[in-house]
Protein backbone atom coordinates (compact mmCIF):
# COMPACT_ATOMS: atom_id res chain seq x y z
CA UNK A 1 0.00 0.00 0.00
CA UNK A 2 1.11 3.37 -1.05
CA UNK A 3 2.07 6.09 1.50
CA UNK A 4 -0.64 9.32 1.79
CA UNK A 5 2.61 11.15 1.07
CA UNK A 6 3.43 9.22 -2.30
CA UNK A 7 -0.09 9.97 -3.09
CA UNK A 8 -0.18 13.03 -2.62
CA UNK A 9 3.06 13.92 -4.62
CA UNK A 10 2.01 11.74 -7.68
CA UNK A 11 -1.00 13.76 -7.64
CA UNK A 12 0.66 16.73 -7.46
CA UNK A 13 3.38 16.19 -10.23
CA UNK A 14 0.23 15.19 -12.45
CA UNK A 15 -1.58 18.73 -12.11
CA UNK A 16 0.64 21.09 -13.89
CA UNK A 17 0.08 18.56 -16.82
CA UNK A 18 -3.67 18.50 -17.04
CA UNK A 19 -3.68 22.33 -16.50
CA UNK A 20 -1.22 22.53 -19.50
CA UNK A 21 -3.58 20.01 -21.00
CA UNK A 22 -7.03 22.48 -20.19
CA UNK A 23 -5.42 25.28 -22.00
CA UNK A 24 -4.33 23.90 -24.81
CA UNK A 25 -5.92 26.06 -27.82
CA UNK A 26 -8.23 24.69 -30.28
CA UNK A 27 -7.20 22.38 -33.21
CA UNK A 28 -6.22 24.14 -36.47
CA UNK A 29 -8.84 22.73 -39.20
CA UNK A 30 -7.92 24.66 -42.46
CA UNK A 31 -10.86 23.49 -44.43
CA UNK A 32 -12.95 24.77 -41.70
CA UNK A 33 -11.23 27.88 -42.37
CA UNK A 34 -11.51 27.89 -45.76
CA UNK A 35 -15.33 26.98 -45.30
CA UNK A 36 -16.08 30.08 -43.24
CA UNK A 37 -13.97 32.24 -45.46
CA UNK A 38 -16.31 31.61 -48.57
CA UNK A 39 -19.15 31.15 -46.34
CA UNK A 40 -18.84 34.08 -43.86
CA UNK A 41 -15.89 36.63 -44.68
CA UNK A 42 -16.01 36.49 -48.62
CA UNK A 43 -18.71 39.38 -49.43
CA UNK A 44 -16.28 41.96 -47.45
CA UNK A 45 -12.84 40.98 -47.33
CA UNK A 46 -12.86 38.61 -51.28
CA UNK A 47 -11.95 34.81 -51.27
CA UNK A 48 -8.67 35.42 -50.18
CA UNK A 49 -8.45 38.26 -48.22
CA UNK A 50 -6.65 40.54 -50.38
CA UNK A 51 -7.16 44.10 -52.11
CA UNK A 52 -11.31 44.43 -51.80
CA UNK A 53 -13.10 47.33 -51.00
CA UNK A 54 -10.79 50.02 -49.58
CA UNK A 55 -13.06 50.15 -46.85
CA UNK A 56 -12.53 47.12 -45.48
CA UNK A 57 -8.79 45.51 -44.47
CA UNK A 58 -6.65 43.45 -46.33
CA UNK A 59 -6.69 40.10 -44.36
CA UNK A 60 -4.49 37.74 -47.06
CA UNK A 61 -1.09 37.58 -44.95
CA UNK A 62 -2.01 38.87 -41.76
CA UNK A 63 -0.57 37.55 -38.17
CA UNK A 64 -3.06 34.58 -37.71
CA UNK A 65 -2.86 35.38 -33.85
CA UNK A 66 -3.48 38.87 -34.77
CA UNK A 67 -6.36 38.20 -36.40
CA UNK A 68 -7.94 35.28 -34.12
CA UNK A 69 -7.19 38.36 -31.50
CA UNK A 70 -9.52 40.59 -33.26
CA UNK A 71 -12.21 38.47 -33.98
CA UNK A 72 -12.12 37.59 -30.32
CA UNK A 73 -12.45 41.39 -29.38
CA UNK A 74 -15.44 41.58 -31.97
CA UNK A 75 -17.39 38.87 -30.18
CA UNK A 76 -16.23 40.40 -26.80
CA UNK A 77 -17.61 44.26 -27.75
CA UNK A 78 -13.82 45.28 -26.82
CA UNK A 79 -13.52 46.54 -30.04
CA UNK A 80 -16.42 48.53 -31.26
CA UNK A 81 -17.85 47.52 -34.50
CA UNK A 82 -21.54 45.82 -35.15
CA UNK A 83 -20.96 44.49 -38.48
CA UNK A 84 -17.60 42.18 -37.34
CA UNK A 85 -19.61 41.41 -33.78
CA UNK A 86 -22.59 39.97 -35.70
CA UNK A 87 -20.48 37.92 -37.99
CA UNK A 88 -17.87 36.76 -35.23
CA UNK A 89 -20.65 36.39 -32.20
CA UNK A 90 -21.38 32.95 -33.57
CA UNK A 91 -17.59 31.65 -33.99
CA UNK A 92 -15.72 29.32 -31.87
CA UNK A 93 -12.40 29.75 -30.69
CA UNK A 94 -11.60 26.92 -32.95
CA UNK A 95 -13.40 28.74 -36.03
CA UNK A 96 -11.76 31.97 -35.18
CA UNK A 97 -8.03 30.25 -35.09
CA UNK A 98 -8.86 28.51 -38.48
CA UNK A 99 -9.91 31.23 -40.24
CA UNK A 100 -6.69 33.20 -39.43
CA UNK A 101 -5.36 30.69 -40.22
CA UNK A 102 -6.91 30.02 -43.72
CA UNK A 103 -6.26 33.80 -44.74
CA UNK A 104 -2.90 34.12 -42.72
CA UNK A 105 -1.75 31.65 -45.76
CA UNK A 106 -2.71 33.66 -48.39
CA UNK A 107 -0.14 36.41 -50.10
CA UNK A 108 -1.17 39.81 -50.37
CA UNK A 109 -1.09 41.66 -53.19
CA UNK A 110 1.54 44.59 -53.36
CA UNK A 111 -0.04 48.23 -52.55
CA UNK A 112 1.39 51.51 -53.94
CA UNK A 113 1.33 55.13 -51.96
CA UNK A 114 -0.85 57.44 -54.40
CA UNK A 115 -0.49 60.68 -52.51
CA UNK A 116 3.02 62.48 -53.99
CA UNK A 117 2.55 65.51 -51.55
CA UNK A 118 2.41 63.70 -48.50
CA UNK A 119 5.03 61.02 -49.20
CA UNK A 120 8.24 62.55 -47.46
CA UNK A 121 5.85 63.38 -44.43
CA UNK A 122 4.16 59.61 -44.13
CA UNK A 123 8.00 58.66 -44.81
CA UNK A 124 9.42 60.61 -41.76
CA UNK A 125 6.84 59.74 -39.56
CA UNK A 126 7.15 56.25 -40.41
CA UNK A 127 10.53 55.93 -40.36
CA UNK A 128 11.87 58.16 -37.41
CA UNK A 129 8.86 58.86 -35.40
CA UNK A 130 7.81 62.65 -34.78
CA UNK A 131 10.41 63.87 -31.51
CA UNK A 132 9.00 66.87 -30.56
CA UNK A 133 4.84 65.28 -30.51
CA UNK A 134 6.71 62.23 -28.99
CA UNK A 135 5.73 60.02 -32.00
CA UNK A 136 7.32 56.87 -32.02
CA UNK A 137 8.79 55.58 -35.44
CA UNK A 138 5.58 52.92 -36.77
CA UNK A 139 8.44 50.89 -37.71
CA UNK A 140 9.78 50.06 -34.26
CA UNK A 141 6.55 47.80 -34.15
CA UNK A 142 5.20 47.06 -37.38
CA UNK A 143 9.12 46.82 -39.11
CA UNK A 144 10.75 49.00 -41.74
CA UNK A 145 9.00 47.03 -44.49
CA UNK A 146 5.77 46.92 -42.67
CA UNK A 147 5.62 42.98 -41.76
CA UNK A 148 4.91 43.57 -38.41
CA UNK A 149 6.16 40.91 -35.81
CA UNK A 150 4.07 37.77 -35.30
CA UNK A 151 1.58 37.46 -31.87
CA UNK A 152 2.77 41.34 -31.01
CA UNK A 153 2.43 43.61 -33.94
CA UNK A 154 -0.29 43.79 -37.15
CA UNK A 155 1.47 43.54 -40.54
CA UNK A 156 0.47 47.35 -41.45
CA UNK A 157 2.46 47.17 -45.46
CA UNK A 158 0.17 47.08 -48.52
CA UNK A 159 -3.10 48.00 -46.12
CA UNK A 160 -5.67 50.02 -48.22
CA UNK A 161 -5.02 53.53 -47.06
CA UNK A 162 -8.30 54.55 -46.54
CA UNK A 163 -8.94 51.35 -43.98
CA UNK A 164 -5.28 52.73 -42.06
CA UNK A 165 -6.50 56.14 -42.19
CA UNK A 166 -9.74 55.46 -40.44
CA UNK A 167 -8.05 53.27 -37.87
CA UNK A 168 -6.01 55.77 -36.84
CA UNK A 169 -8.50 58.14 -36.72
CA UNK A 170 -10.80 55.72 -34.88
CA UNK A 171 -7.73 55.07 -32.34
CA UNK A 172 -7.52 58.80 -31.60
CA UNK A 173 -11.10 59.62 -31.27
CA UNK A 174 -11.56 56.58 -28.72
CA UNK A 175 -13.97 54.69 -30.80
CA UNK A 176 -11.87 52.29 -31.22
CA UNK A 177 -10.20 51.20 -27.85
CA UNK A 178 -8.72 47.69 -27.80
CA UNK A 179 -5.00 49.27 -27.91
CA UNK A 180 -4.29 51.96 -25.51
CA UNK A 181 -0.31 52.37 -26.96
CA UNK A 182 -2.12 52.97 -30.64
CA UNK A 183 -4.92 55.29 -29.01
CA UNK A 184 -2.06 57.73 -26.94
CA UNK A 185 0.07 57.63 -30.20
CA UNK A 186 -2.87 58.49 -32.57
CA UNK A 187 -3.74 61.18 -30.08
CA UNK A 188 -0.34 63.10 -31.00
CA UNK A 189 -1.26 62.92 -34.37
CA UNK A 190 -3.16 65.36 -36.85
CA UNK A 191 -5.40 64.65 -39.83
CA UNK A 192 -2.77 65.68 -42.36
CA UNK A 193 0.00 63.43 -40.65
CA UNK A 194 -2.47 60.72 -40.09
CA UNK A 195 -3.27 60.45 -43.58
CA UNK A 196 -0.10 60.81 -44.64
CA UNK A 197 1.35 57.76 -42.67
CA UNK A 198 -1.33 55.61 -43.98
CA UNK A 199 -0.64 56.49 -47.48
CA UNK A 200 3.13 55.83 -46.98
CA UNK A 201 2.22 52.39 -45.22
CA UNK A 202 0.26 51.48 -48.55
CA UNK A 203 2.72 51.44 -50.93
CA UNK A 204 5.30 49.20 -47.95
CA UNK A 205 6.60 45.53 -49.38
Amino acid sequence: MKSPIIVLLAASLALPVLAQDAKAPPKIDMAKGQALSTQVCAACHAADGSRGSPANPIIAGQHPEYLAKQLEEFKSGKRNNPVMKGFATPLSDADMRSVAAFYASKQAKPGTAKNKELYALGQKIYRGGIADKQVPACSGCHSPTGAGIPSQYPRVGGQHADYSEAQLNGFRSGQRANSAPMAAIAARLSDREIKAVADYMAGLR
